[in-house]
């Protein structure tokens, strides 16, 4: 057919990584010690991976590390020596999140491959694009996506495109899950995440089910259009699986694609024994077919955890031998000689010399079936001529020798090819902070984020905000462009652009765009896409980047000033140690607000009830009764769950001040202008005057401010 995909299968132990081979995967990804997004997982020791590496490339296949974490300041300056022996073995490729840790690996690493992990989420080719840009070869594009936009993302970009086609789904967005962070401390973007999601949630009182618990992804009967949309890599997930799950799936899908690719559409078919089978390797919520042909769906859930219907062990011998061929030539008066060739490797060992036989001469029969010995090497001869020439003698033990080393020197001619030069030579490493463009050192103000229309007047009627805010789930409509408008010099106002931005989305941003860049001085984004498309229109005023595009460290701030974004909003996962490392002077803190724990493409009110197509807010409970605001954001067709407590820092001012952020931003929500008006007047006296202030009698949370992430 003319197409090559690529099998992509997790690799969560050694033995899972030697499954996938012997079933066909071309590449494996596989996390090491560190950075790698399934802290759980029976990650790999140092030496365990470079085995890893060299067991993968004698086999011809190829092995991506996960590095897909966000890295702390006092972390990046260990990226070097963490990496440095796997860049130098031949590791193929490594799947980022942090544009820091991009930034830093094409200083330090230039020939190493960076795929960008779907916890960036990337949602058309705007997005891709921008990555593109950085240096990024493949993408793993938000797992919500339909087929037709990844065919877009596919054809206005060129880069390699990596898709899920099997295993567990997050209901959250990846990357803007902040759920088990904020209610457990356990963080998804540090690879610890405790999937609260699979627990039970009602709405609005009802009786409590999973209401977040998708079933597992099954696409063995779309690979055709799979294939056809122009998806390079199916990627497989598992690697919390045991090894015999990997086998069975990896192999099932490796025979579909290896048929449609030979066969083509109109013999595609997937036998039902075939399919029983991928079926029942994990059995644990039902199997959907994710969200390639539609946008979301109550048949997606999986209400009710099904019984004892857990994954069956089996402990296999996953052993795959390559096949080669050899040729031992033995001569009295010379060293006993065998060549060995697989592919384009040639080699040859003399071993040890051969003595006239005194009483039994070695017979060429008995030689070839003793060199056939190879047992848990990784090669088995195919074709293997043996000479002996005249009646000689060689203990076994010299044969073995012979072999063995013969063996050792075809190895190392096959994995030579891969094995990289140090970069000590290249760059000068240094462990030093990145150094970032000139920071303002100003006097901090204070400004609030709005989503109703009484909102931005309680905002505008104060003197004490220096900036507004204005989310474009109503900062659009006509009512609030001409209340902006006419409002005067006193403020001054951001449009907060969608957390997601798809193509839709995307088209209204556009289609208004005459009308709202002439009212608002700037923007504040959320994702890459609205910075490649702001840069698109010719935007020329101020843009700001959310705590969602995560500055965790210097060089994801240089990143991401050095892109003309003015001020960043810091993260909300970093304690104030963690700030002070990170030194976010001049820039955005949020000081208080209900903070998004999920931003989902599944409605709530869709699975529970149905779709009505109106904003507003809806609640879920937890088994504690903790009640969680649900905004259903009808405009853009997804929901933003948000904690069940309010951030409050106002009575931290102190503590604040010392991090010297240029501005400590205020999100309302659902709080009416009287709530809001009480808790401005509380920042404003903490922070513009200076008073002590009393902890208010709500229930509230301090976030991260103290504890922060592992």
């Amino acid at each position: 057919m003319g197409r090559e995909v690529e099998i992509l299968a997790p690799a969560g132990s050694y033995e899972s990584l030697r499954a996938a081979v012997s079933a066909g995967a071309d590449a494996v990804y596989i996390g090491g010690a560190r950075f790698g997004a399934r802290a759980y997982a029976k990650n790999l020791s140092e030496e365990e991976l470079l085995d890893a590496i060299d067991y993968v490339h004698i086999h011809g296949r190829k092995i991506y590390l996960t590095v897909n974490t966000l890295l702390k300041e006092q972390e990046i300056g260990q990226l070097y020596d963490y990496l440095l022996p796997y860049y130098q073995r031949g590791l193929d490729g490594v799947i980022v999140q942090d544009m820091g840790v991009v930034s830093y690996l094409k200083e330090y690493f230039p020939e190493l491959a960076i795929h960008a992990s779907t916890q960036m989420t990337i949602t058309n080719a705007k997005g891709a694009s921008f990555l593109k840009e950085q240096g990024i070869v493949r993408v793993v594009p938000a797992r919500e996506l339909s087929l037709d936009e990844i065919r877009k993302m596919k054809e206005e970009t060129g880069l390699e495109i990596e898709c899920f086609v099997h295993g567990a789904l997050c209901y959250c967005y990846s990357g803007q899950c902040l759920l088990s962070s904020m209610i457990g401390g356990r963080s998804g973007n540090r690879g610890q995440c405790a999937q609260p999601c699979r627990l039970p949630y009602s709405v609005e009182g009802g009786r409590p089910a999973d209401l977040m618990s998708l079933k597992d992804l099954c696409t063995i009967d779309l690979l055709p259009e799979l294939i056809e949309a122009g998806i390079d890599s199916f990627k497989i997930e598992g690697r919390m699986k045991q090894p015999d799950y990997v086998y069975t799936v990896v192999s099932i899908y490796r025979k579909y694609a290896d048929l449609y690719l030979q066969e083509g559409k109109s013999k595609y078919k997937v036998d039902g024994k075939d399919r029983a089978r991928l079926l029942s390797a994990y059995q644990r919520r039902g199997y959907t077919d994710g969200y390639y042909k539609q946008h979301n769906g109550k048949n997606m859930i999986s209400f009710q955890r099904p019984d004892g219907m857990e994954e069956e062990i089996v402990c296999s011998d996953f052993k795959l031998q390559e096949k080669i061929n050899g040729n031992l030539i033995l001569s009295l008066g010379e060293r006993a000689k065998l060549i060995l060739e697989y592919g384009d490797c040639r080699v040859e060992y003399e071993g040890a010399m051969p003595e006239q036989a005194m009483r039994q001469p070695l017979d060429a029969a008995r030689v070839e079936k003793q060199m056939r010995k190879t047992g848990n090497t990784e090669f088995v001869f195919d074709r293997l001529e043996v000479t002996v020439r005249g009646e000689l003698f060689l203990p076994m033990q010299a044969l073995n020798e012979l072999r063995r080393e013969g063996i050792e020197r075809l190895s190392e001619c096959i994995l030579k090819r891969y094995h990289r030069k140090s970069v000590d030579a290249i760059v000068a490493v240094s462990h030093e902070a990145k150094r970032s463009p000139e920071e303002m050192d100003e006097r901090m103000e204070l400004s609030v984020s709005v989503q109703a229309l009484e909102q931005l007047r309680t905002a505008i009627a104060s003197e004490s905000i220096g900036v507004i805010y204005v989310d474009s789930i109503v900062g659009l409509q006509a009512e609030i462009l001409d209340l902006v408008r006419r409002s005067g010099e006193k403020h001054r106002y951001f449009l907060a652009l969608p957390y997601i931005s798809r193509e839709d989305t995307i088209k209204k941003i556009v289609k208004s765009y005459a009308q709202w860049e002439s009212v608002y001085d700037g923007v504040l984004i959320r994702n890459w896409e609205s910075y490649r498309l702001l840069r698109e229109l010719g935007f020329a005023k101020e843009v700001r980047s959310d705590y969602n595009l995560y500055v965790y460290n210097s060089y994801s701030k240089a990143f991401v000033l050095e892109r003309g974004i003015r001020k960043y909003t810091s993260p909300v996962e970093l304690n104030d140690r963690e700030l002070k490392a990170l030194g976010i002077r001049g820039q955005v803190m949020i000081g208080y607000g209900y903070q998004p724990v999920m931003i989902t493409a599944n409605c709530v009110q869709k699975t529970s009830d149905r779709c009505t197509k109106d904003e507003g807010y809806l609640y879920i409970h937890d088994r504690y009764q903790k009640k969680f605001a649900v905004k259903k954001c009808c405009r853009y067709c997804y929901n933003i769950i948000y904690n069940s407590a309010p951030l409050f820092l106002a009575d931290k001012a102190e503590e604040i001040r010392k991090l010297a952020p240029g501005e400590l931003r205020l999100d309302f929500t659902m709080e009416t202008a009287g709530e809001m008006m009480g808790i401005m007047k509380l920042y404003i006296d903490a922070f513009l005057h200076h008073k002590e202030v009393a902890v208010p009698e709500m229930e509230f949370t301090r976030g991260h401010f103290k504890r922060g992430v592992k």
